[in-house]
């Protein structure tokens, strides 16, 4: 099979910023792959869905040799870099309502993921933070209530519990006067995502082998075998489960179903005992945005940080400019200043930048992709235990194993496709997407 010649990738500028990691002790990232090795399944990407994936594989033959590469390192990846929500109901995601209407199906995969991400954390002691502490969707405008009414209805008739607040009674609960009115759902986990991600990483199965530092060049997909080009290796396997998430278009896959999109987010330093009695609120807690491109999802720590995540650039290049981001950085400023007034000496000591894959329509790209590859993307921006489970069901279908999941997830169906290549390569439809979610949700800045 002949080589191609590899090309320069695009990957995501890891300039050590990430906050999530750079309070967590300092952790050596497994070896890069150097030379050629086989094995029996390769999996493209060690977040939330490759971990899964590999970790199952594994379950169901013990005796296969899988190999897990990532082309950065574990907890520093993108699955490292988000807000630390683990959310067991479905709900809107900007202005798209796809996952509320797919609800009784998300309910299901969403709390086999949850339960196989909290079967992990007991049984390998993973100390991320990892607390049932619930979430508050929240509106800042009076008017964005009807979404909230809408939420409240889909949760009723799934027999989900849910408490609906008003501002006052989440003043009391937040330390903030900000939202106009929430949604309490009691079953999200609050975590820290880069300590999670390592200590899967860490307890993954003896026969998955993980490289890390190890970015995929090329790819050769033939019927019988798949064969990875990396600058000081090649690894052959029979199978292939991509989970590499925006990352895979680089490779030739999911072209024109997802579109990669930048995010960022800032964690202050931890509150002193006298600015969290300003604060008042008497545990940690986190809120998601009613329209999550306009508005700001937040968190309050276990360890009394606070955190601000706002803010979406089209990256086809996986990277924005530095004027971009000292742009979005001043804006997280704003943002936790409008809703901490009282808080105005605590800095923002850490900011950073993820990526993420979304879809025209929110529905994930998951499933077979040709005779001997399976996988997962397009995780919407929230990733963590829908990525956990449909990384595992990828695995039951590639070995053809019965789950009686597998109907869901295909139930969920596919991304709509994405504009012709043109006004997708210069970023005009999606350009024309941020702008008209900033726009649908422009009182809830």
């Amino acid at each position: 099979m002949p080589t191609p010649r590899p090309t320069p990738l695009r990957l995501p500028a890891d300039d050590a910023t990430n906050g999530w990691s750079a309070i967590l002790p300092p952790r050596a990232p497994r070896p890069a792959l150097q030379g050629p090795v086989r094995a029996d399944w390769l999996v493209l990407g060690a977040g939330y869905a490759g971990l899964a994936a590999a970790r199952r594989l594994a379950e169901l033959r013990p005796h296969a040799h899988v190999v897990l590469v990532d082309a950065g390192t574990v907890g520093d990846n993108a699955s490292g870099r988000n807000s630390g929500f683990a959310i067991d109901v479905p709900h809107n995601v900007g202005s798209s309502l796809e996952e509320l209407r797919q609800a009784a199906h998300y309910q299901r995969l969403l709390a086999a993921g949850l339960a196989d991400l909290q079967r992990h954390i007991a049984a390998h002691a993973i100390d991320c933070q990892w607390r049932r502490a619930g979430k508050y969707h929240c509106a800042v405008s009076p008017a964005a209530g009807r979404t909230l009414d809408h939420h409240a209805q889909e949760l009723r008739a799934l027999g989900e519990p849910h408490e609906r607040l008003d501002r006052d009674a989440l003043a009391a609960r937040l330390g903030t006067r900000y939202f106009a009115a929430g949604l309490y759902t009691p079953g999200t986990v609050l975590l820290n995502p880069a300590a999670l991600c390592r200590g899967l990483a860490d307890a993954l199965p003896a026969q998955v082998a993980l490289y890390e530092n190890t970015p995929v060049h090329a790819l050769d997909i033939a019927p019988h075998a798949v064969v990875a080009h990396t600058a000081q290796g090649r690894i052959e396997a029979p199978q292939l489960i991509v989970a590499s998430n925006p990352f895979a278009q680089q490779l030739g896959l999911f072209q024109g179903e997802t579109f990669p999109l930048a995010t960022f987010g800032s964690l202050s330093a931890p509150l002193t005992p006298a600015q969290r009695e300003r604060l008042g609120a008497p545990q940690g807690w986190g809120v998601t945005p009613v329209n999550a491109v306009a508005g700001a999802t937040l968190r309050y720590t276990d360890d009394h940080r606070l955190l601000v995540r706002q803010g979406f650039e089209y990256a086809p290049r996986f990277r924005v400019a530095a004027a971009v981001r000292e742009r979005v950085r001043r804006a997280h400023r704003a943002v936790f200043d409008a809703r901490f007034p009282q808080l105005a000496d605590v800095p923002l000591a850490h900011f950073w930048e993820g990526a993420i894959a979304i879809t025209r329509n929110g529905a994930p790209r998951w499933g077979r992709f040709a005779p001997n590859v399976h996988g997962v993307a397009g995780c919407n921006g929230v990733g963590i235990v829908k990525h956990t489970v449909l990384g595992a069901l990828a695995a039951d279908l590639a070995l053809g194993q019965d789950h009686p999941l597998i109907a869901d997830a295909l139930a969920l169906g596919a991304p709509a496709r994405m504009p012709p290549a043109p006004f997708l390569g210069l970023g005009l439809g999606v350009r024309a997407y941020i702008a008209r979610e900033k726009w649908a949700g422009r009182a809830e800045r």
